[in-house]
């Protein structure tokens, strides 16, 4: 787990008896705001024509995002949202799943705080890369100013320039309108974090008491390009980390698990192997039971639901597979919000 953190006040300094109000913002990367054209539109903008998610220069990439992307791509999600909205009882699971987060670890924190009562009090709230709500509303909720520390947790369990560092830029623009700014921690990955670790083991566990354990496990991580990664970018090292660390928890011989990278978008070489080839090839090869989890995503959404449990759950099917089954996200269970707890309390 990684951490950029600047000094903390000298606490001898301060007397015994002083209060200190810290602020928790979990960051995720958003949702559009209706599963419509437009509101889709608008969130494609805002997060493909970020530069941190696409390093295309301008003039080569906004003819394609402007005259090709944006007037097609919307229409063509709509369904696909549509299906989102239904499932997340009326709104985007991401944005539901999220706010059922910050309740949880508001309330854990609390707990904590009674059972061992000290001058501390904490302020959790939530806000998007892209989307609503902003990050910039979060930290208005928060009365920025009358906080002594803000503690920055992106839900981004390994660092990409893509993920993390692009909510770090809008978080900067937002504290820009502020005067008064408290100490920042901002958390940069907790890829290798014990206990993030050993709660994907556990409902890894979990899912095979239920379902059965299956042949083949599959850590399936959202993409990057490769160009990214040959820059410097450390994702697909802490992805490699991350799902050795699972297989090695749950006692995974090396015939009994892979890795692979989703979500690609255009003709660019990004990390590989790819999801959708590697279950086709599994398809093609007649193998049966397989589970697929994603380690990279805190909450389920579009790209688990949508992608993972129905589109590669199709194609690997139509390949000549069976016995699919997709290993949901943490979300907003009592174990992943005892680890947000726990590396709450350890930056503070």
């Amino acid at each position: 787990m990684t951490t950029t953190k600047q000094s903390p006040p000298d606490t001898h300094s301060l007397d015994k008896h002083t209060h200190k109000h810290i602020g928790v913002l979990l960051v995720n990367l958003g949702t559009p705001d209706a599963p419509t054209p437009k509101a889709i539109r608008k969130y494609l903008f805002d997060f493909l024509s970020d530069q941190r998610v696409i390093e295309t220069p301008k003039f080569l990439w906004w003819p394609i995002l402007l005259g090709v992307i944006l007037p097609l791509r919307p229409r063509a999600l709509t369904h696909s949202y549509e299906l989102m909205w239904q499932s997340g009882n009326g709104d985007s699971p991401l944005r539901t799943i999220t706010e059922q987060q910050k309740s949880a670890l508001q309330e854990r924190l609390q707990e904590h705080l009674q059972d061992q009562p000290s001058h501390t009090t904490f302020s959790v709230e939530y806000g998007m890369t892209y989307g609503k709500p902003s990050i910039q509303s979060a930290l208005e909720r928060l009365s920025l100013e009358r906080l002594d520390q803000l503690i920055v947790l992106p839900l981004f369990p390994q660092y990409s320039a893509t993920s993390s560092a692009a909510s770090f830029d809008v978080l900067a623009k937002a504290l820009k309108r502020h005067r008064n700014i408290p100490h920042l921690t901002f958390l940069k990955d907790y890829h290798d974090d014990p206990d993030y670790i050993a709660a994907l083991a556990q409902s890894v566990r979990d899912h095979w008491q239920e379902k059965g354990r299956q042949g083949k496990l599959l850590f399936s991580f959202h993409g990057i390009p490769q160009a990214y990664v040959d820059k410097g970018d450390p994702y697909q090292s802490q992805c490699d980390t991350t799902a050795q660390l699972i297989a090695q928890k749950l006692a995974l011989k090396e015939s009994e698990w892979a890795i692979s990278f989703q979500s690609r978008v255009g003709k660019a070489q990004w990390l590989k192997p790819y999801t959708d080839k590697t279950l086709a090839q599994w398809g093609s090869q007649k193998l049966n039971n397989v589970d697929v989890i994603c380690p990279g995503f805190s909450v389920d959404c579009l790209e688990t639901l949508e992608e993972i449990d129905m589109q590669n759950r199709a194609l690997f099917e139509k390949s000549g597979g069976s016995g699919f089954h997709y290993i949901p996200a943490l979300n907003a269970t009592p174990s992943f919000i005892e680890t947000l707890k726990k590396i709450t309390l350890s930056l503070s």
